[in-house]
């Protein structure tokens, strides 16, 4: 059973940036994808961006070249260096939301922007990002 816990959400002005962390702990996570979705307000949670145990990242259209994901994953259990994180430079006003990080075991390629997928989720974070 893998437990996550995101952080480093916070209140920044349009353009700013932030960078959010995912921590897993429990089971191999080094052979599980990690993605980041999101939930604006009266909105359905959306795919934001993903990477795989193999290091290959995905991002959603609206992200990309904005927002970087990377993995910190250790082929131990040693769940401190299982970190996944989101740096997410040139904010915009409909970056704002809820951000959660989810993870499975090794997904299919195509079903890995899929939120029914992953069955493994943080409590999310807030990120809001003002005019």
């Amino acid at each position: 059973q893998v437990q996550l816990v995101e952080s480093g959400g916070g209140q920044v002005q349009a353009g700013g940036s932030l960078k959010l962390s995912c921590a897993a702990s429990g089971g191999m996570y080094s052979r599980y994808t990690t993605a980041w979705f999101r939930q604006a307000p009266e909105k359905e949670r959306e795919f934001v961006a993903a990477i795989t145990w193999g290091g290959r990242p995905y991002y959603a259209d609206s992200v990309k070249g904005r927002f970087t994901i990377s993995g910190d994953t250790d082929t131990s259990t040693d769940s401190a260096k299982n970190t996944v994180t989101l740096q997410m430079n040139d904010l915009i006003s409909t970056d704002t939301g809820v951000y959660y990080c989810a993870a499975d075991l090794s997904l299919p390629a195509g079903t890995i922007t899929s939120i029914d997928r992953y069955r493994f989720w943080g409590p999310g974070t807030r990120v809001a990002v003002s005019p």
